[in-house]
């Protein structure tokens, strides 16, 4: 189980890394074409898809607070049932599947990390 879940907390970290960088490289103009939300909003969402992504990975490989990981699978989880509803709200069911899917991985995730594989050290971390 513990290989499972690196390997979608790589392929997650891999997909958030991208996603939020690219949010935070694009001009908040052509986002909000694309996305009919306030910018500054667009940018807020890109520094938690960063953050996230790091708290999938840096926690269970430095060993530094373990605990971290499923909070960080756990927000994104949260991130993605927004990015379900915007195209759900338009209409395009085919459009919300990605992101219902790479939900229901960080889903994953948050509760392997927290009940079936905790990485090292209590599930409250230790410095």
């Amino acid at each position: 189980m513990n290989y499972a879940l690196w390997i979608v907390q790589g392929l997650l970290a891999a997909i958030f890394l991208f996603a939020g960088g690219i949010k935070l490289v694009l001009p908040i103009e052509e986002m909000t074409k694309q996305v009919p939300l306030p910018g500054l909003f667009l940018r807020f969402i890109a520094v938690c898809e960063v953050l996230g992504a790091l708290g999938l990975i840096l926690p269970g490989l430095l060993r530094i607070r373990p605990g971290l990981t499923p909070l960080a699978a756990a927000g994104l989880v949260i991130i993605m049932i927004g990015a379900t509803e915007l195209p759900l709200a338009s209409g395009s069911i085919a459009m919300a599947l990605i992101p219902l899917g790479v939900g229901f991985l960080s889903a994953f995730v948050a509760y392997g990390r927290w009940r079936l594989a905790p990485q090292g050290g209590s599930s409250h971390g230790s410095a």
